[in-house]
């Protein structure tokens, strides 16, 4: 099937692109606002796109009764977020962010949720997060209810455990993030295996080779 997505409405297309473009990462998203008040949201619209400069992007949509999300009102306003990779003891405490509250609600503490002040940023960082990425917006790309968010990280929190051993890689076995597949679906990497590319050598002599 063919869907030509200059006519098709948006709706469809957010059903047909959250459904096969998965697992997504999941991002628990946190900001403060002008006040202080600290807000924490989970985005799925998220990935890192660059490692020198090392850019994370993130997609944020209006509510759909056109109201604008907290996180972007805070984006706008500090120009500061830090992003959170979720795992499994964290997944409930990301479907709670995810509910629509008052700005004036924390998330994180009614989440049960603890954090503390950021190294680089005004953005809190989630203490129980096996990744936290303090993040300052390089730039937003802006259209009617929606935006992307480019952030440049400037600095990165690895919970020690999720190293394995010799601190270069991550552990399979105590690291284990939760991505979003569709609707209320998800996807935990606890099935991990390795692949390892063929001999580009071997493969162009085979392909010199005569029929």
């Amino acid at each position: 099937m063919i869907y030509d997505f200059s006519t098709l409405p948006s709706q469809d297309r957010y059903r047909l692109l959250s459904n096969f473009v998965a697992p997504r990462p999941v991002a628990l998203i946190t900001t403060r606002d002008v006040n202080g008040r600290a807000n924490a949201a989970p985005m799925s619209f998220f990935n890192v796109f660059s490692h020198d400069p090392a850019i994370v992007a993130v997609g944020i949509q209006d509510r759909p009764d056109g109201r604008t999300k907290d996180t972007m009102a805070n984006l706008r306003a500090t120009s500061e977020f830090t992003a959170h990779i979720v795992d499994m003891p964290m997944a409930e405490a990301m479907l709670i962010c995810g509910l629509d509250f008052p700005p004036e609600v924390d998330e994180l503490s009614l989440a049960g949720l603890t954090s503390r002040c950021g190294e680089k940023t005004g953005a809190p960082v989630i203490e129980t997060a096996p990744v936290a990425m303090e993040c300052r917006v390089e730039r937003m790309i802006e259209w009617p209810e929606r935006a992307i968010i480019l952030g440049e990280i400037v600095s990165m929190h690895i919970r020690p455990d999720c190293f394995a051993p010799g601190g270069r890689y991550a552990n399979p076995e105590t690291f284990q993030p939760i991505a979003r597949l569709h609707a209320d679906n998800y996807i935990v990497a606890n099935r991990q295996f390795e692949m390892v590319a063929p001999d580009r050598e071997v493969l162009l002599t085979k392909a010199k080779c005569p029929t």
